[in-house]
């Protein structure tokens, strides 16, 4: 009786060092998603203030005249 309560044990202590052997690997593979999610974030953060930065100044603030914003066929 000793020995299958030895074996029950040792078979349930393998299946959690399994269960924590995959936890960790998806953890390891969710931190490295995060990680180029953020890379990608900053990149497009840089990519809109730069393109903040080539709209004119007259054009943020200034009215906008009707004519401009005709389609091209009127």
């Amino acid at each position: 009786m000793y020995d299958d309560n030895t074996q029950d044990l040792t078979q349930r202590i393998e299946a959690l060092e399994i269960k924590a052997s995959f936890a960790e690997d998806l953890l390891d593979q969710l931190n490295l998603t995060i990680y180029r999610q953020q890379e990608l974030i900053d990149r497009l953060a840089r990519e809109v203030i730069q393109l903040r930065q080539q709209v004119p100044e007259a054009g943020q603030g200034a009215p906008r005249n009707l004519r401009d914003e005709l389609p091209p066929h009127y």
